[in-house]
């Protein structure tokens, strides 16, 4: 390391203004803070510094991902041998096979975010935001395998440019990126990101695997949409595996299931959370809300179950555990940027997220996912929720003043 410092101090010159490479400015700084902590510090006011800044928190946040990106691996390799009709499923060629297939598309998100932050912090002769380091990973994960790569570098540089940038860059975005690039893909190409294909890799990759055509592998919420049960006992038998088996709450809890690449597993999530709640990166107020408010909603559809809507007839916990509620519970809707700040707000606003989630997908027979609407329309209400909290505690502390002066 210290020999690529000194490489990197030695080229320094070269990109300050008035060097040969003073164009890539911002490409260097931002490899450069990338790779090394800052020595810079500020020369006048009083400022309180810490080890974690913005590159550091984001890397954690990253790390809290790779256990769900991990089984997003294995998982899509599972399925896709499922798919084949496989006897023998070898957990390394599996596990390599949903790599490649998610590959493409982590270089595509990646190469389309960055490429048009690095040249908008140049042109702003800024140095380069660091909060695409976290987009670029979750892209991939929230989307399903078999998105198009053309659509994801298209939503990609709407969400950059049109939800982040013009609005400022990293800490001024009112809207998750991620979740604005999955709603732009759904609402702009609905063909293509729904159905029973999308979610299930066809192709060989690197020879491995199988290609498989015709291919249909339904999500659990897709089977519920389609069921017509008309009670929780049709409505469990409805819910199966690839190979036709029940579909238990502990195969939901563990994820072996199609769905988006890092969202089925509710366990490796949960240890996400753990990481991210010890190193203080999330809140645990919002985390804790979400799940609890879509835990209440959960129980009050199944108390007024009804065959018009046949997910009214799922539990708590498989409520819980299908589709993107764990994953938005954790990764999405704690975003310090587009959440609530205050603390009374972080209840409120993580209680609403886990409410909405749980309606749309349950009383939505055509969107059988509600947690990616829930937290955008919750981004949208976090400035508002913040105001009236703040509001009401000027109030209550005006009142118990007046009350002392008299």
């Amino acid at each position: 390391m210290k020999a690529l410092k000194k490489l990197m101090d030695k080229a320094r010159p070269a990109f300050e203004p008035g060097g040969k490479l003073h164009a890539f400015r911002s490409v260097y700084d931002g490899m450069d803070t990338f790779l090394f902590t800052p020595r810079e510090t500020s020369r006048s006011g009083v400022h309180i510094h810490d080890s974690m800044d913005s590159k550091r928190t984001m890397i954690i946040v990253i790390l809290a991902l790779i256990p769900c990106f991990i089984f997003g691996m294995y998982n899509t390799g599972y399925q896709h041998w499922l798919a084949a009709g496989a006897t023998e499923f070898p957990f390394w060629e599996m596990t390599l096979y949903g790599f490649l297939a998610v590959l493409p598309t982590l270089v595509v998100a990646y190469a389309v975010g960055l490429g048009i932050e690095f040249v908008v912090a140049q042109w702003r002769k800024e140095e380069i935001q660091e909060g695409f380091l976290v987009t670029g990973i979750l892209i991939p994960m929230i989307c399903p395998v078999e998105t198009p790569l053309w659509m994801i570098a298209v939503a990609t540089a709407f969400s950059v440019i049109f939800v982040k940038e013009v609005f400022g860059g990293t800490g001024y975005n009112i809207f998750n990126v991620a979740l604005v690039t999955r709603a732009f893909l759904f609402f702009a190409y609905p063909a293509q990101m729904s159905g029973d294909k999308v979610f299930v890799a066809s192709g060989q990759m690197l020879g491995l695997g199988d290609k498989v055509d015709g291919l249909t592998c339904a999500t659990p919420l897709g089977q519920i949409a389609t069921s017509g049960a008309t009670n929780a006992a049709e409505l469990t038998s409805a819910l199966t595996t690839a190979t036709g088996e029940p579909l238990s709450l502990w195969q939901m809890f563990l994820g072996l299931i199609p769905g988006s690449f890092g969202e089925t597993s509710t366990l490796f999530i949960l240890v996400g959370a753990v990481i991210l709640l010890l190193t203080g990166i999330a809140s645990w107020r919002i985390i804790l809300s979400v799940f609890a408010g879509g835990a209440v909603m959960a129980l009050i559809a199944n108390c007024f179950a009804t065959p018009t809507y046949p997910a009214s007839f799922l539990s708590v916990g498989q409520q819980l555990c299908l589709g993107g509620f764990a994953f938005a519970a954790v990764f999405m809707a704690p975003d310090p940027v587009t959440s609530c700040r205050t603390n009374t707000g972080k209840y409120i606003y993580g209680f609403l997220v886990g409410v909405v989630a749980i309606i749309i997908r349950t009383y939505n027979n055509g969107y059988p996912e509600g947690a990616m609407l829930s937290v955008l329309l919750m981004n949208a209400l976090a400035p508002l929720i913040d105001y009236c909290v703040v509001e009401a505690n000027i109030r209550r502390r005006l009142a118990r003043t007046k009350t002392s002066a008299e």
